[in-house]
């Protein structure tokens, strides 16, 4: 039914891309109810958001949380930040999958994933092959309609202060400038777009397994903005 409320479940919905994608969720009024699943809850949140603060450790006891139509997973770390490389492959492969299988297990209609601009589970380079790898496996699940979104730098207010990050961020701001042409798709990008695209994906009725680059995300958000 095209006018039918839906529920959905956000991972990392305090994150950079996360928190843009509540409040966007919440203003479309297309959602009767959204858990949002967090290590630590958010400083407020609207009554439609319903909060969990979850173990990921314990992650198949959440497992009724994912009875909702689409599920959004926005997680994602650095390996800086993780400390190890087993440490980052746990929240950008293992919980996603994880997320992904109960999901699917609960019947959930869609879901919309973050990975990187590079994944390729062939890649020499650690980070790109565990992005590449957790597209793959995901992309084998019987899950309806699957929606993966590879943005390049993402730009926006973090919680956290990451000085490599931010210098890099502050470079890219000038480089898109003369980022035409050839150069389009390794713009950096608006994490609020990213949001934008998840969400404009979330309201079709596209099925398969479906892979959007940076520049078609900003395309996506611009259209539908």
């Amino acid at each position: 039914m095209k006018n039918r409320k839906k529920t959905a479940v956000i991972l990392g919905a305090t994150g950079l891309v996360g928190n843009e994608l509540v409040n966007i969720l919440i203003q479309q009024q297309n959602y009767e109810k959204i858990h949002l699943l967090v290590r630590r809850p958010p400083d407020s949140h609207d009554p439609v958001c319903e909060v969990h603060v979850v173990d990921f450790e314990q992650y198949y006891s959440y497992r009724e949380l994912f009875q909702v139509t689409d599920v959004f997973c926005c997680l994602g770390t650095t390996i800086k930040k993780a400390k190890s490389k087993e440490a980052f492959r746990k929240v950008d492969y293992e919980y996603p999958v994880e997320a992904a299988k109960m999901a699917c297990e609960s019947g959930a209609e869609k879901f919309l994933m973050i990975t990187a601009m590079g994944s390729n589970p062939k890649s020499r380079i650690f980070y790109n092959q565990v992005k590449g790898e957790v597209e793959e496996s995901i992309s084998k699940l019987t899950i309806p309609s699957i929606h993966i979104f590879r943005p390049s730098l993402l730009l926006g207010k973090r919680e956290e202060f990451r000085f490599g990050e931010k210098i890099a961020e502050k470079a890219s701001i000038l480089l898109n400038l003369i980022m035409i042409g050839p150069l389009r798709p390794f713009k950096a990008i608006e994490a609020k777009n990213v949001a934008a695209a998840m969400a404009s994906m979330a309201r079709t009725g596209k099925g398969g397994v479906n892979i959007y680059p940076s520049h078609e995300i900003e395309r996506i958000a611009i259209e539908n903005n």
